[in-house]
């Protein structure tokens, strides 16, 4: 009998609380008193990974009148000191610096947690905070896999925590007006999306295993990771392009436009097909993940051609970043230089404008301080779906294998995806890629069982939805 998405959704929450006592029982993270915010209340904020990303958390929380920066923690306490002078300058108030987070996690004075860590803490810290009852604001993506992110929805949902997935437009006026214009019909049936991550990334190079830095905590910025020895070239930022920490620049950059195209199809569940090829071109350096890839998600009735540039580039429709919705009687393009509306001809018809990311931030508050998790523009149910899609195809590709470039229809009757490969041929030749001399990885064509977030008679895929937790570094099973 075929289990369906409701009732496998209900069995991996009931697992995971299940697990998640077991895991309290064995000496894991306490359950935390939770002091409900009231209108005139602050917001107590611990934020957890400061350089970077996090380090902008800091910033936008310090522009809330009801939010405290209460603690800044960091495996890395010599990027910890900007943040805190900071806060101290902005509130006269010098906030707690935490190396290893899970001490806050038992304090009943923080109230939420801020995750910007590297991707493969995203969910493991998110989780472990949920399951203190603390409420969690997560950068994208959601998940470093697909199994994980399920694990933080069903458990953000069993214990009413708000958790807010880092997917900012989701709460920009002009984006949210441009959706629902789409939405409306006003373009016409939307025939595919494109998604677009071009991001000029240069050659990471080639550097030896060294010492850990003095004072980092290596074992815990490791975490549920393998353990290994310490590589610049796997630390600070350089982590996205190995797949033991980050996704690639489709689970990067491409998080936020993955989000947009399912949010602008209105799919809210998996893709039935997948499939995913590309490769690191134009160096030789220690990146594992593609720096040039297609994937192509299929629904049956919609499909999204994602498409990821780390070499110079020139734009599509204008925009080196965004989602452009090819429609029956026209297009939407929702980018980093236009969020408007055209005509079949190209004649622009509509332009939208307004928002700030901060709006995004401030909707997670407003939720918590309402208690109410349905004010949420973006919780954990949305971002793990969107997070999935990226991990979906990036298993596609590591399960590729390499063939000729000059196969002209490797994506069968998906033709948006075999005119984008030839565009990807071009823009590798443009770069010095001979593509009559150079291979392509072209990934397996998967079927997704939607209800069951599995792939169909493929053991080998499945393997790769999720990882192997490195002990106590473990997202906890369903039973």
């Amino acid at each position: 009998m075929k289990t369906t998405r409701r009732e496998f959704l209900e069995k991996s929450i009931a697992g995971a609380a299940t697990l998640a006592a077991a895991s309290c029982a064995r000496g894991g993270p306490r359950e935390a008193a939770f002091r409900r915010s009231g209108p005139n209340d602050r917001l107590r904020m611990a934020v957890v990974g400061v350089r970077g990303r996090g380090a902008a958390h800091v910033s936008t929380w310090l522009r809330m009148s009801d939010v405290e920066v209460a603690a800044v923690c960091d495996v890395d306490p010599s990027v910890a000191g900007g943040p805190i002078a900071e806060v101290e300058g902005a509130t006269g108030r010098k906030p707690a610096f935490v190396q290893d987070f899970r001490r806050i996690l038992d304090d009943p004075s923080i109230d939420a947690v801020s995750v910007a860590t590297p991707n493969h803490w995203h969910v493991l810290a998110s989780y472990w905070a949920v399951e203190a009852g603390k409420d969690v604001y997560v950068e994208k993506p959601l998940s470093h896999n697909v199994w994980e992110g399920r694990r933080l929805a069903s458990a953000a949902r069993r214990r009413k925590r708000v958790v807010q997935t880092g997917t900012q437009s989701r709460s920009r006026e002009n984006v949210r007006e441009a959706i629902a214009f789409l939405r409306s019909g006003a373009l016409g049936r939307i025939r595919y999306a494109t998604g677009l991550c071009y991001r000029d990334r240069r050659s990471i190079g080639k550097k030896p295993d060294g010492s850990v830095p003095p004072g980092v905590d290596y074992d815990l910025w490791l975490g549920p990771a393998p353990e290994r020895p310490f590589n610049p070239n796997r630390f600070h930022y350089e982590w996205h392009w190995n797949w033991a920490y980050g996704n690639g620049d489709i689970g990067n950059q491409g998080a936020h436009q993955m989000d947009l195209a399912r949010w602008g199809l209105g799919k809210d569940d998996l893709p039935t097909r997948v499939r995913s090829l590309g490769g690191r071109y134009g160096y030789d350096d220690d990146g594992e993940t593609p720096n040039t890839q297609i994937s192509v998600l299929d629904w049956g009735d919609a499909r999204i051609v994602f498409e990821v540039r780390g070499l110079p580039t020139e734009g599509y429709r204008n925009n080196a970043v965004g989602v452009v919705f090819h429609c029956a009687e026209g297009s939407l393009v929702v980018g980093n230089l236009d969020t408007a509306a055209f005509d079949p001809e190209g004649k622009e018809i509509r332009r939208f404008g307004g928002g700030s990311d901060v709006d995004h931030f401030r909707n997670f508050v407003e939720a918590v301080k309402a208690r109410d998790l349905s004010l949420l523009t973006s919780d954990a149910e949305e971002g793990h779906l969107s997070a999935a899609l990226s991990h979906l195809a990036n298993v596609s590709w590591r399960l590729g294998t390499e063939r000729p470039m000059t196969a002209e229809e490797p994506f069968g009757d998906a033709e948006e995806g075999n005119e984008a490969f030839r565009r990807f041929r071009e823009h590798l030749a443009r770069n010095g890629v001979d593509p009559a001399k150079t291979p392509v990885r072209v990934g397996r064509t998967l079927a997704v069982d939607p209800e069951t977030e599995r792939f169909a008679g493929d053991p080998e895929a499945n393997a790769l939805l999720s990882r192997d937790y490195r002990p106590p570094f473990v997202v906890p099973a369903e039973a």
